[in-house]
């Protein structure tokens, strides 16, 4: 207990239901001269998903090695989902040559609009699973 000019405040936690459906709150009772008040803290949660590309793993597989290939990026350079080409070192004719590498590895034709949406892995990725669903249906 503390005291403060003269008058005492009370922290006690109390477990309650709210505790226990609403996660990252603490209920915390405060008692100031026999008058109570209620206050709640957000607790931080630790992250518990995973953010994945939407993508189908085994199209951002071939996409990642294709970029590799094409960029002449060495195996230790991280290529994954949200990779930029222009931060892997792409210019505009390495990103031509990556659409005509995936257009070959997947048997697709990327119109030109499309072609210039594409700036990361995902992207490209995700136009792909759409054209390959497209041809399939």
């Amino acid at each position: 207990m503390a005291s403060l000019a003269g008058s005492s405040i009370s922290m006690q936690p109390r477990h309650s239901l709210a505790t226990s459906r609403v996660p990252g709150l603490k209920l915390v009772s405060f008692m100031d001269q026999g008058r109570s008040s209620l206050a709640f803290r957000l607790r931080p949660m630790p992250a518990r998903l995973r953010i994945s590309c939407a993508a189908k793993p085994e199209t951002v597989d071939k996409v990642c090695e294709i970029v590799r290939k094409q960029l002449a990026l060495p195996s230790d350079k991280p290529v994954t989902c949200d990779s930029k080409f222009a931060e892997l070192g792409a210019d505009s004719l390495d990103t031509v040559e990556i659409v005509m590498g995936l257009e070959e590895e997947f048997g697709i034709t990327v119109e030109e609009d499309n072609a210039q949406n594409i700036a990361t892995v995902l992207d490209a990725a995700e136009l792909i699973d759409k054209l390959c669903s497209e041809k399939s249906a």
